[in-house]
C-alpha cells in the first residue's frame, strides 16, 4: 500500500512524530525483577533438565542416538515418540518429518513430554522475552522502536525489542514478562484497547446490516452464537452461568467460537482447517458441557463421531455463515474482488492505495487492516501531539499494540485521562472520518498504583 491522498501522507508524517516521541520517552522497567526473574527461571530449567535426563524416556533416547544425542533436537525428539516409542504422530510437515510443535506433542500424553514442553516453554521465556528485554534497557527504561513503513498493510511493526509480540495467550507467561513493565513513581499504566475493531472497520467497507447489528446491539454476541454452531450446542448450555467455575468453561467455548473459526473466516480460511482447530481444542482444552459430558461425547450424540463428521458438520456452518447470515457481507468480498481484478489495485477509506499481486485473501483483508489500524494511529496522534500537551498533562504514551494504546499516567491524572481518552477513540474519530458507521468502543485497564502491566485490570470511566 501507498498513501494515495494529501490525507493519508499527512497521517504518516504525524503518525511517525507522534511514534518518535513514544519511542523516546520510553516505558519504565523493574530492573531488579528482571535480573532475578532470569537467574531464577535459569536454575528451574537446569534443575528440571537434569531430572528429565533420569527419566527412562531419556535413557532411551541416549541409546537410540549415542554421542549424538542433542536434548534441544526436535528431529531426535520426534524419531524417538514416534518410531522407536510408537506413539501415534498427530501430523507431519511438508517435507514428511514428523511435527514436534507443542500441539503435536500435546497429543502424546505423557510426564515426560509435558515436562519437556514446560523447558522449552522456560528457555523461550528466559532468552527470547527476559532476556532480550533486558539487553535493550537505558537507564532504567526500555525504548522500542515503532515503525509504519514495513508491513504492507500499512500496519506498524515494533523492534529492539518488539514491544508488539509479548506473550498474552499463556497466562503464566504473560505475567511473567508484563511483571517487568512499571510506570514512572505514583503512576498507573493504562491500556486503552480498541474493541473488536478490524470487525468494526471491515462493516464500514461491506455495510453488511446484520453484521452492523450484532457490533451494535450489546445483547447479541457472535462469537458465542457460532461456538453453539460449531459445537451443536444449545442456548441454555452458553447463557446464565451458575457459578465462576461454568463461567470459565463458557469463556473457553466461546473463545474457540471466537478464534477458531469467526476470524479465521474473517481472513480467509475455511472449514476444513477450522474443524481442525475446533476438534483438537475440545480434547486438548478439556471443552464440556455444564453437566459435565465432555464435548466430543457430546457431538458423538449429534450423530459427529469423528473429524471427518465434524468437517461435514463445519461444511455445513460456513455455509450458513456466509450465504444465509451475512450475505451482503459475502457480495462485497466478490464485489472488492472484481473490482481488484479489473483495475489491478483498490482504495482504502483512510486514502491508501493497495497494489501488486496479491492473494484473494489479502485483497479482503489489507485494506481492513491498514484503516483499522489507522484509526488507532489517528488516536495515537492527538493524544501524543495535541491533547496532552495542550493539557499540560504529565501522561505520557508508552507504546503501542496493534489493537490498543499504553499509556504512563500519574495518578492524579487518572481522573481526567479515562474520560479524554474514551472521546479520543470513540467519538472525536467517528466526526472526523464519516465513513465510520458504526459506534467505537475501548475496554481500558490500569495498573494498581505503583503497580506492574501484569496487575491491570478493568476499569470503568
Amino acid at each position: 500500500m501507498i498513501p494515495y491522498t494529501t490525507e493519508a501522507v499527512k497521517l504518516l508524517m504525524e503518525g511517525a512524530k507522534a511514534l518518535a516521541k513514544v519511542e523516546g520517552d520510553g516505558i519504565r522497567m523493574d530492573v531488579s525483577y528482571l535480573d532475578r526473574t532470569i537467574k531464577e527461571t535459569g536454575q528451574k530449567i537446569q534443575g528440571m533438565e537434569a531430572q528429565l535426563k533420569k527419566s527412562e524416556i531419556a535413557k532411551e533416547w541416549k541409546k537410540t542416538f549415542g554421542a549424538k544425542m542433542n536434548f534441544g533436537s526436535s528431529t531426535q525428539l520426534g524419531k524417538l515418540l514416534f518410531e522407536v516409542l510408537k506413539y501415534r504422530s498427530s501430523d507431519f510437515t511438508a517435507s514428511g518429518r514428523y511435527k514436534t510443535d507443542e500441539a503435536a506433542l500435546r497429543s502424546v500424553d505423557i510426564p515426560f513430554v509435558r515436562d519437556y514442553l514446560e523447558i522449552k516453554k522456560l528457555q523461550k521465556i528466559q532468552t527470547t522475552y527476559l532476556q532480550g528485554i533486558q539487553r535493550e534497557i537505558v537507564g532504567g527504561y526500555l525504548h522500542p522502536f515503532f515503525n509504519l513503513h514495513t508491513t504492507r498493510t500499512f500496519r506498524s511493526s515494533s523492534d529492539s525489542p518488539n514491544f508488539q509480540n509479548l506473550p498474552v495467550r499463556n497466562p503464566e507467561l504473560g505475567r511473567m514478562v508484563r511483571s517487568a513493565f512499571i510506570p514512572r513513581p505514583n503512576g498507573h499504566l493504562v491500556e486503552m484497547d480498541y474493541s473488536g475493531i478490524e470487525v468494526c472497520i471491515a462493516a464500514c467497507y461491506h455495510k453488511d446490516p446484520r453484521m452492523i447489528e450484532y457490533i451494535s446491539d450489546p445483547t447479541k454476541d457472535l462469537h458465542r452464537d457460532m461456538a453453539m454452531e460449531c459445537f451443536a450446542l444449545p442456548k441454555s448450555e452458553m447463557n446464565n452461568p451458575v457459578d465462576e467455575e461454568d463461567k470459565k468453561r463458557i469463556k473457553r467455548i466461546r473463545y474457540c467460537g471466537k478464534n477458531m473459526f469467526v476470524f479465521p473466516q474473517f481472513y480467509g480460511d475455511w472449514y476444513k482447517d477450522c474443524a481442525v482447530s475446533l476438534w483438537q481444542a475440545a480434547e486438548q482444552l478439556q471443552l464440556k458441557l455444564r453437566d459435565g459430558t465432555p464435548m466430543r461425547k457430546h457431538l458423538a450424540t449429534k450423530g459427529i463421531k469423528s473429524l471427518s463428521d465434524f468437517e461435514e458438520h463445519l461444511r455445513k456452518v460456513e455455509n450458513f455463515f456466509w450465504n444465509k447470515r451475512f450475505p451482503t457481507y459475502t457480495k462485497w468480498k466478490k464485489d472488492w474482488l472484481r473490482a481488484y481484478q479489473k483495475n489491478g489495485y483498490l482504495i482504502t477509506k483512510t486514502g491508501f492505495v493497495c497494489q501488486g499481486q496479491m492473494r484473494r485473501n489479502e485483497i479482503i483483508n489489507y485494506p481492513v487492516q491498514g484503516s483499522a489500524f489507522h484509526c488507532l494511529l489517528q488516536s495515537l496522534i492527538w493524544f501524543v501531539r495535541h491533547d496532552l500537551k495542550k493539557r499540560k498533562m504529565q501522561a505520557k504514551i508508552v507504546g503501542q499494540i496493534h489493537d490498543s494504546i499504553v499509556a504512563d499516567v500519574p495518578h492524579e491524572e487518572m481522573a481526567e485521562f479515562v474520560p479524554m481518552a474514551k472521546e479520543i477513540m470513540t467519538e472525536r474519530l467517528p466526526e472526523r472520518w464519516k465513513w465510520i458507521n458504526i459506534p467505537l468502543t475501548i475496554e481500558i485497564e490500569a495498573s494498581p498504583i505503583n503497580g506492574s502491566w501484569a496487575e491491570k485490570k478493568g476499569i470503568k470511566e
